[in-house]
Formats: C-alpha cells, sequence, structure tokens
C-alpha cells in the first residue's frame, strides 16, 4: 500500500523495492481498542471515526529515513475477535515486533494484555520487541486504566 511522505521526520514518498532493511510489525489486542486507527493515522496520516472491524488480517506499508538507511515497515492490523485468533497467530512468525494495544477506557482490553503477550511468546520468536500501548488517549476523561497500571504492566511483561 501506500508509503507516507513527512520530511519532518525524514520520510520520503518512493515505490520502488529498494531498502535497507525490512521489518514486520503486528499491531495486536481485543477488538475495538483503534489498531485500524492507529495504523492509518501512522501510515496514512488520516482518521476515520467511523468503527470498520477489521476481518482477519490487513497491512499497510510505510517507508522511513534514519541514519542515511532506508527502512521498510510492513504493519499487520490483525482482528481482534476470538474467531480469527488461529488465522492471525499464523501471521506472528517472522515478524520482528509487535505492538500489543489495549483501551484506556476499557478495562477488559487491558486485562486481556496478559494473554496477548502469551500468544507472542507461542507463536513468535524470543527476540521479538513488544510495545505496550494504551490507546485512545484523547478520551482521558472516560479513562478507567491508569497511566501507571500501564506502566507497571510494561515493566511486568
Amino acid at each position: 500500500m501506500a508509503s507516507a511522505t513527512d520530511s519532518r521526520y525524514g520520510q520520503k514518498e518512493s515505490s520502488d523495492q529498494n531498502f535497507d532493511y525490512m521489518f514486520k510489525i503486528l499491531i495486536i489486542g481485543n477488538s475495538s481498542v483503534g489498531k485500524t486507527s492507529f495504523l492509518f493515522r501512522y501510515a496514512d496520516d488520516s482518521f476515520t471515526p467511523a468503527f470498520v472491524s477489521t476481518v482477519g488480517i490487513d497491512f499497510k506499508v510505510k517507508t522511513i529515513y534514519r541514519n542515511d538507511k532506508r527502512i521498510k515497515l510492513q504493519i499487520w492490523d490483525t482482528a481482534g475477535q476470538e474467531r480469527y485468533r488461529t488465522i492471525t497467530t499464523a501471521y506472528y512468525r517472522g515478524a520482528m515486533g509487535f505492538i500489543l494495544m489495549y483501551d484506556i477506557t476499557n478495562e477488559e482490553s487491558f486485562n486481556a494484555v496478559q494473554d496477548w503477550s502469551t500468544q507472542i511468546k507461542t507463536y513468535s520468536w524470543d527476540n521479538a520487541q513488544v510495545l505496550l500501548v494504551g490507546n485512545k488517549c484523547d478520551m482521558e476523561d472516560e479513562r478507567v486504566v491508569s497511566s501507571e497500571k500501564g506502566r507497571q504492566l510494561a515493566e511486568h511483561l
């Protein structure tokens, strides 16, 4: 899919296949935590307030430049529903990193983080990096999971 352009961060538009590094990253977490919105905001700098549930798995490609190196990011957006779990875990293999996401306004999504972490350990390689993200920070007045609880969980994982 399209790569993003943003000169502030050294990112350039490019459609050819030459790159120095390529990283496969998966965004995982419960349904409705904002994985797709997060991906669209990062990859395309777009936002759609309407909720559209991901069916199975989808991905976007973003090319960035760091230290004179061209880095291709394949960012996979996974469905959070249980019925797609066997499909999405097949994509864990070969992933260099995971964005493990929960919704700060939804305690159930936070409580599920440990299960998602176990899946990462079960289906991916040992050195995969995991970034825990508390999403929907624009809804601070509806927050039910404190920043401190998020930090504590991140240290525990």
